[in-house]
């Protein structure tokens, strides 16, 4: 029980700070929590291609920096950050309740930390408590920073109509450079020097998601000011 509650915690956490942001026009519960979820469901995608790719031959440990980079980006990068982008793009972006931006960095909050809590308790379960531990300063925030940049240029995307694909795009985009260059640095060797470049990554990661979180929090404010949010608005919930 122990190690199951260290392994949920972070993801809990991050998900619980998120929801209180959001101070205007809150989500739906029920949403939230099938975008929870459906981002654990969400790990079945990376699941399939990073085992083809190690069928292929391909590894985080490559025989050259090319091939480890390959794999972080392309195969590892691109797998998790596409599974979590496709739940909240084709589940959460056409919900009625998501009707300001903030909310695409909610949603996708909640997406990624359920992705980061079913990869955690698989994690924890093998290698113990001092991985658990690890992962609650490392890769469980490292999931949110990447999901907080991807829901940002979501959130913009739906209320920028025109242009709606350059940003989606870029949300993706963002999010997998920032994760495939952690996991790059990680990936190339256990020594000091990239461990360090891997958290000099999450620390341009956790400032940039949280200068987009402020941005997104002052639009919020001046819309809310503006009387956008209606009370007795039915959003819908399914």
């Amino acid at each position: 029980m122990i190690l199951l509650a260290l392994a949920v915690a972070p993801g809990l956490a991050i998900s619980m700070l998120i929801y209180a942001l959001d101070k205007y026009d809150r989500e739906p519960l029920g949403l939230l929590l099938k975008c929870f979820f459906l981002g654990m469901a969400s790990i079945i995608l990376p699941l399939v291609v990073q085992s083809g790719a190690l069928m292929l031959g391909f590894s985080e440990s490559g025989d050259t920096i090319f091939n480890t980079a390959f794999f972080a980006y392309a195969i590892v990068g691109f797998s998790e950050e596409l599974a979590k982008f496709l739940v909240l793009y084709l589940y959460a972006y056409p919900k009625k309740a998501f009707n300001e931006p903030f909310d695409g960095i909610v949603y996708a909050v909640m997406i990624g930390m359920g992705f980061a809590t079913l990869e955690n308790i698989a994690y924890v379960a093998k290698y113990g408590m001092g991985t658990g531990v690890a992962r609650m300063f490392l890769s469980v925030p490292a999931h949110g920073a990447f999901a907080v940049l991807m829901g940002y240029y979501v959130g913009l995307a739906k209320f920028l109509p025109q242009q709606k694909d350059e940003l989606l795009r870029k949300g993706l985009l963002v999010a997998i450079f920032f994760h495939g260059t952690y996991d790059f640095f990680l990936f190339t060797g256990n020594n000091l020097f990239f461990f360090g470049a891997a958290l000099v990554t999450l620390f341009f990661a956790i400032r940039n998601a949280i200068r987009a979180i402020k941005k997104d929090r002052a639009l919020s404010e001046k819309l809310h000011e503006n009387n956008y949010f209606n009370e007795d608005d039915n959003r819908g919930q399914s």
